[in-house]
């Protein structure tokens, strides 16, 4: 995880984390079932950066998900791609894209992807959950993992099926997560729900804040803030970060496909 950049941490929801010393996640939290999302769902995002206060369009991002089939298996086939507008690629150009294949019947990734290229550092991986002997399958070996395991785009779409009506301020929701053969133990900490005014309108929002990667453009803890839709879809709508520079900020600028009509919207800016 040294080498993750700013861009793919922020647009993959955003969820990037630190190794912390966590308690391992509860079964309670395994096995869990999509409610949230439909297989043709699709959701974009603008990436707005600040220095000095002033917000500008760095880039975009976009989430796909549609039904497809592994081993007879089916899946939700999540893809999450990334890239800086053009007129910045002269400063730093990003073209990142991830893939999930997620088992419906349990909310566990069965494949993962990572295809990367972050200023002219490039990457790709590809990640082989294998269920009957909780392992995972790199280039670089095998690597044991929990039966209850996520990967960095998995984790966005397990925690939209959480049940937050549950949760009480500062409760913390745990899981595991394999990344660059490491598994971490994470969590996301339920804030409340408040109201949020983001460029493409005003909603009632679920506030969490995952625990955020440490590393030369964050500083770790918990100063990544998300809010997702307070219905039953749990779309991020927006997301803040301080960063050692400045400050990113992402809203949600478009959707097609919801599960569920999209009721936490207030008002359309």
């Amino acid at each position: 995880m040294k080498k993750y950049k700013f861009f793919a941490p922020l647009v993959l929801v955003l969820f990037s984390f630190t190794k912390t010393a966590v308690s391992p996640p509860q079964d309670s939290f395994c096995g869990i079932k999509n409610i949230a999302f439909d297989v043709k769902e699709e959701v974009t995002f603008n990436v707005y950066y600040a220095v000095a206060g002033i917000y500008v369009n760095a880039g975009a991002a976009t989430f796909t998900s549609k039904l497809e089939t592994i081993n007879n298996r089916p899946v939700y086939h999540v893809e999450g791609e990334g890239k800086t507008n053009s007129s910045y690629d002269w400063i730093y150009k990003v073209r990142d894209k991830y893939e999930s294949y997620i088992d419906t019947a349990t909310m566990q990734p069965l494949k993962f992807i990572r295809d990367v290229n972050e200023g002219g550092y490039k990457k790709y991986q590809n990640i082989t959950f294998n269920k009957s002997s909780n392992t995972a399958i790199t280039k670089e070996g095998v690597y044991k993992v929990p039966s209850c395991v996520q990967d960095v785009v998995s984790a966005m779409y397990y925690a939209r099926n959480l049940d937050f009506s549950k949760l009480r301020k500062d409760d913390k929701i745990p899981f595991s997560m394999f990344l660059d053969n490491e598994v971490f133990n994470m969590y996301i900490r339920y804030m409340g729900k408040e109201e949020i005014k983001t460029k493409y309108g005003k909603f009632r929002a679920i506030k969490l804040k995952p625990l955020l990667l440490k590393g030369t453009i964050f500083e770790g803890g918990e100063n990544m803030t998300v809010w997702v839709t307070d219905d039953a879809n749990h779309i991020p709508v927006r997301v803040e970060s301080p960063i050692v520079v400045g400050k990113v900020k992402i809203d949600m600028m478009g959707y097609s496909n919801l599960r569920h009509p999209l009721t936490s919207l207030i008002k359309r800016k």
